[in-house]
């Protein structure tokens, strides 16, 4: 793998894990940028991750770029050799189909098979979560199978219902809000993905992975009502062990 530390201006500092996407390059971001925020390092103002590098931003009053790039260095081996430390696994309902799934019949005819078909496809699967982003609490999901890769609209709609889960090209991805959207929407969840009122805002955060169960309408309307009155409580596994 071929690593790259190059300055952005006078006040960041880009490091490239090279230009691959999959989880072991992951898996070294975020092990890179949990021992960043552990450090502390007075100037260092944000660090922001991506699919294959992250950028530190920083103040040049408060610490050198001499000085940073040489914590960096020292990171990047630990974050080299680092082992994903048993990640957690959430288990979303998603109602497939429908009015508010309106892509799904495309999805099966572009990839010439059945809708019962790219549910299932879709639902067994674990997908990580590369990092949260375009609107708060979006997860990027990676791991798609390739037999449901579907490109993205022409015209993209205007807004999509909140909890909408699709396929954009080989990437998959839930909508935790009423926004526009080019992607192809298969179905939608009923959880609440993001509630500022919440300690933790965002239910999902990077490095944790995601895996859909497809519930029938009744089950959905069930599920979304606990969900607002914050009564119903996700369930989750430790990524290996098997579910009970």
């Amino acid at each position: 793998m071929s690593i790259e530390i190059v300055p952005l201006g006078d006040s960041a500092i880009s490091i490239s894990f090279g230009n691959e996407i999959n989880e072991s390059t992951h898996h070294q971001i975020n092990h890179f940028s949990q021992n960043l925020r552990r450090l502390k390092i007075d100037g260092v103002i944000e660090c922001v991750p991506t699919y294959t590098s992250i950028t530190i931003f920083y103040d040049p009053i408060k610490i050198r770029y001499s000085q940073l790039e040489k914590m960096v260095y020292s990171l990047m081996e630990l974050a080299v050799n680092s082992i994903p430390l048993n990640p957690i696994v959430y288990r979303i309902p998603v109602f497939y189909g429908g009015k508010t799934g309106p892509d799904l019949p495309f999805v099966a005819a572009y990839n010439n098979i059945s809708e019962q078909e790219v549910i299932s496809l879709h639902s067994n699967k674990e997908y990580l979560v590369h990092m949260i982003g375009f609107v708060p609490g979006f997860p990027y999901l990676g791991g798609l199978n390739k037999i449901i890769s579907t490109p993205r609209l022409e015209k993209p709609r205007a807004k999509i219902a909140a909890g909408s889960v699709g396929i954009g090209g080989d990437q998959t991805g839930i909508y935790p809000a009423e926004v526009p959207s080019g992607w192809r929407i298969i179905g939608i969840t009923p959880l609440t993905l993001f509630d500022i009122e919440n300690v933790k805002p965002s239910l999902l955060s990077a490095g944790n992975y995601v895996t859909f169960f497809p519930v029938g309408y009744e089950e959905f309307l069930a599920i979304k009502e606990r969900s607002e009155l914050k009564k119903y409580e996700v369930m989750t596994y430790v990524k290996g062990e098997q579910i009970t």
